[in-house]
């Protein structure tokens, strides 16, 4: 009999119609309702008593955000126990990220919330006011109910053994020193600094195909292309990441000398970020194109659109008077060096000279593996490096990790020297206290590693200019790589107020 309280959104949408046609006032309440608990079953038969039907719509699993491991029930697993619940007479999983979009199309009476979301300075998302004037707009009203209330992240973190081991000990150690709100301080504070990124501009285009066997003729493999997307990519998806986090970013970069691309670039900006440019005589703006099965997003093949020559005389010169004098401008210098020829060792002195505060990721890449390094560095505050790229450095294969970043961190003159390794987390070492620290990955799900090294970089670098304490700085850093993980290609910027939610999520 539950089984027939669930719905398609659709069809909810009809049933709901005509019952206000016979003068039935609908209830709508909406979550996530990952763990039910008794105060969501008091939440329930409170709001029932509001109307005549209730309805319960979930958030779909793609969009739970409140950390690893979430949701530990699936869509249909959630559904299936609201059904099992006699207050409730209709359940559907929503189609969209908040409730806003299902208030304007089911148009229930009355919207119904817990009594904790009366706080509304203290809903990190604001979400709670768009819902208001929803269900305002269509003539409904919202509604709270005044219960007991409990925390399904609060009696999964205690009870649900939703962490690996490295991922509790790591909240443990944190809570024992934050909670949420200390941290949320830390975050917001970030907002003051003044940050100027300097880096190649790259276009990642990805091309979705199906593969349709061998050639009839060659050994070739045969694909169909589907469509294909663009993303502002290279060191201007650090500018994208930073600016929920920074009031002042400026990128200073380079593009083709016949502009292009320049539009969509600036397009992906939000306001508080300006752009400098300079435009590379003789060479295209770097288009990186990667053909994807369309079905699993595996990548096939890659074709770069590339010239790496050095600047030229005049390009180095306009780009080094643009260092010159943005640089004193700004609190800190964060560089992506691609090892495309734009920025020069005489440059790169420049940085390293004149700048007060340096973060540097210098990447190695199929255009440049066996000549990139960063020698051509020094006195800089944060090095983020994966660790192909450490061993690529010291051809060094196999081995611990520790001794190759001590020498990096001493060679360079590195206060912290960060190695990040994949699904195994980031270690970070503070060259001054000879520390090491550790931090395990956070992703719900991978889907692209590309520029989860840019997304660390941008956090974790403006988070140690601060002077935060390294295990916080490096979980904030590592919170900001598994957003950029859970999203194909640069496509998403990392966003303040769902790393909030996370964190608030995994410390309750």
């Amino acid at each position: 009999m539950s089984d027939k309280k669930i719905l398609s959104l659709d069809n909810l949408k009809k049933i709901i119609s005509n019952k206000k046609l016979k003068g039935k006032k609908i209830v709508l309440c909406h979550g996530v309702f990952d763990l039910l608990h008794i105060g969501h079953i008091k939440h329930f038969n409170e709001a029932k008593k509001l109307g005549h039907y209730l309805v319960v719509t979930t958030t779909p699993d793609s969009y739970v955000n409140k950390g690893p491991g979430r949701p530990v029930f699936s869509s249909n697993l959630r559904l299936q126990a609201l059904a099992a619940l006699e207050s409730i007479d209709y359940v559907s999983e929503n189609k969209w990220p908040s409730a806003v979009e299902t208030i304007k199309y089911l148009q229930p009476n009355i919207y119904c919330k817990g009594p904790d979301y009366q706080r509304y300075n203290e809903d990190i998302t604001g979400k709670i006011e768009e819902e208001e004037k929803a269900i305002r707009s269509i003539g409904g009203k919202i509604k709270f109910t005044n219960d007991i209330t409990f925390s399904s992240s609060n009696i999964l973190n205690k009870f649900g053994n939703i962490y690996n081991e490295s991922q509790a000990s790591l909240l443990k150690k944190i809570k024992a020193n934050y909670n949420y709100n200390k941290i949320k301080l830390l975050i917001d504070s970030l907002k003051k600094l003044k940050v100027l990124i300097v880096g190649e501009t790259i276009i990642d285009e990805y091309i979705f195909c199906e593969a349709l066997g061998k050639s009839g003729k060659e050994p070739v493999l045969a694909i169909r292309d589907l469509k294909s997307q663009q993303y502002a990519g290279g060191a201007s998806v650090i500018a994208r990441h930073l600016s929920d986090f920074c009031g002042s970013i400026t990128f200073l970069s380079m593009l083709g000398e016949t502009r292009e691309h320049e539009r969509f670039v600036k397009e992906n900006f939000s306001k508080n970020v300006k752009t400098t440019f300079i435009y590379k005589k003789g060479s295209p703006t770097i288009v990186k194109k990667r053909y994807v099965d369309d079905i699993n997003n595996n990548k096939v093949l890659g074709v770069y659109s590339i010239n790496d020559d050095e600047l030229n005389k005049t390009n180095e010169e306009q780009f080094q008077k643009n260092l010159l004098k943005l640089i004193p401008r700004h609190d800190l210098v964060i560089v992506a060096d691609f090892g495309h020829g734009f920025i020069s060792r005489s440059s790169a002195k420049i940085i390293s000279k004149k700048s007060n505060s340096i973060a540097l990721n210098a990447q190695v890449n199929a255009a440049n593996i066996g000549y990139h390094s960063m020698d051509k560095y020094e006195k800089i505050q944060c090095i983020v490096i994966n660790e192909a790229e450490l061993r690529h450095q010291f051809r060094e294969k196999k081995g611990s990790l520790i001794p190759l970043m001590k020498k990096l961190s001493t060679k360079h003159k590195a206060l912290n020297l960060v190695v990040t390794q994949g699904k195994d987390g980031a270690m970070l070492y503070h060259r001054k206290s000879d520390k090491i620290e550790v931090c395990p990955a956070f992703a719900s799900s991978i889907i692209d590693k590309v520029g989860a090294g840019d997304a660390m970089l941008a956090l974790l670098s403006i988070s140690l200019h601060k002077s935060y304490d390294k295990s916080i700085s490096l979980f904030i850093g590592s919170l900001a790589a598994a957003q950029s993980v859970e999203s194909i290609g640069n496509s998403k910027a990392v966003n303040k107020n769902q790393m909030l939610k996370t964190i608030q999520h995994l410390l309750k």
